[in-house]
């Protein structure tokens, strides 16, 4: 049997005998086609609602069907979905490897369609999907665009049915939203990989998804065991100094006339800007109360708009220095078999690891 794969180096597709020859396992090509069809569906309906600002009957009609046929073509495209752990970034050709790794080449094959799934790494793929479409989205392959937005996909998915973190999901579909806006009108100017009717079709989709949050209601849950609202002031308060978020204690100060008062705390504001800003910056935008007062409330808000706040997640990708390598760093199995996550052949590999934030990780593919 010849050795049949994308390249030299990667170890071939899996094949099984027929009576009619040797054919390659379809099972994960079958799953991805049934999520297609379910997008098309989707997007059927998307288009053929009216848009009269646009176009008239007969020219959005015309269009509505051009733009599906392309999106149709564009799906119905076998897409690849890698499940590593890790991937080898190397910037220069070598003896052994040829070419370099792009952006969207450890897009596609580091495995972010689970981390997704980890509560602790969800806020960090947000992030990086956030950072990707404000300045990068030009410079994904058409296969890193069809991951991108199957994994954004997945994302809104999960919000609708669990209800976490849709303010998260609204920034990064408006950001989003802004950036293909702006490509779309500079078509000609930009480099955009694509069909343009394909690239209308998925700022439709957005535009539903944005729609779709805007209309989440969350449901009350009956609960007759201990609640929120039963715990002792010290213990409801101690919660709020764990938050890194100035809007995560807004909302929780909203749910209560008790957790509202402990919000409004400046102590708690105080410890806040502290863990986010420098001293210096302060001086630069302090805001007095009228009896002379640091309103430290407004000022972290404010210093938020000239200074970028203090990143924390609960999980992150981690780089290697030894051997270059990119990866998840699965720390049950560290403890339990002391994996590093990746073949590393250094001495001491825990002491060559470095945490990548969201953008670290774009800028190491800068070259």
């Amino acid at each position: 049997m010849p050795f049949l794969g994308q390249d030299w180096r990667s170890p071939g597709w899996s094949w099984i005998k027929t009576e009619d020859g040797w054919k390659r396992c379809e099972s994960c090509s079958q799953k991805l086609e049934r999520e297609n069809n379910h997008c098309n569906i989707s997007h059927s309906i998307i288009l053929n609602s009216e848009d009269g600002e646009i176009f008239n009957n007969e020219e959005h009609e015309y269009a509505s069907k051009k733009r599906k046929k392309d999106h149709f073509r564009n799906d119905t495209t076998t897409q690849s979905f890698y499940r590593e752990k890790w991937i080898y970034v190397h910037k220069e050709s070598t003896k052994e490897r040829h070419g370099y790794c792009t952006l969207g080449e450890a897009f596609n094959r580091l495995d972010f369609s689970s981390a997704i799934q980890d509560i602790r790494r969800f806020n960090y793929v947000v992030k990086l999907l956030q950072l990707i479409a404000k300045s990068q989205l030009t410079s994904l392959s058409g296969v890193a665009q069809k991951n991108y937005f199957n994994i954004l996909d997945k994302i809104v998915q999960k919000v609708l049915d669990d209800h976490h973190n849709p303010r998260l999901i609204k920034d990064l579909l408006q950001d989003l939203s802004s950036t293909l806006c702006i490509l779309i009108r500079g078509v000609g100017k930009s480099v955009l990989v694509g069909n343009i009717n394909i690239w209308i079709c998925r700022l439709e989709t957005i535009l539903a998804w944005q729609q779709q949050l805007q209309d989440l209601q969350m449901t009350k849950q009956v609960n007759n065991g201990l609640t929120l609202s039963d715990l002792p002031l010290h213990m409801l308060n101690n919660i709020l100094y764990r938050f890194s978020d100035g809007w995560d204690i807004i909302t929780l100060g909203q749910v209560t006339p008790t957790l509202y008062m402990l919000s409004e705390d400046r102590q708690l504001w105080k410890k806040l800007c502290q863990y986010h800003f420098a001293e210096k910056q302060f001086c630069r935008h302090l805001i007095l109360s009228e009896k002379g007062h640091i309103e430290w409330k407004l000022m972290y808000f404010a210093l938020q708009k000239h200074y970028p706040a203090k990143e924390q997640y609960g999980d992150t990708l981690h780089f290697c220095r030894h051997c270059s390598i990119l990866f998840w760093k699965d720390y049950h199995l560290a403890l339990l078999f002391k994996d590093s996550g990746h073949p590393c052949t250094a001495a001491d590999p825990d002491s060559c690891f470095t945490p990548v934030s969201p953008q670290h990780f774009i800028d190491l593919f800068k070259f």
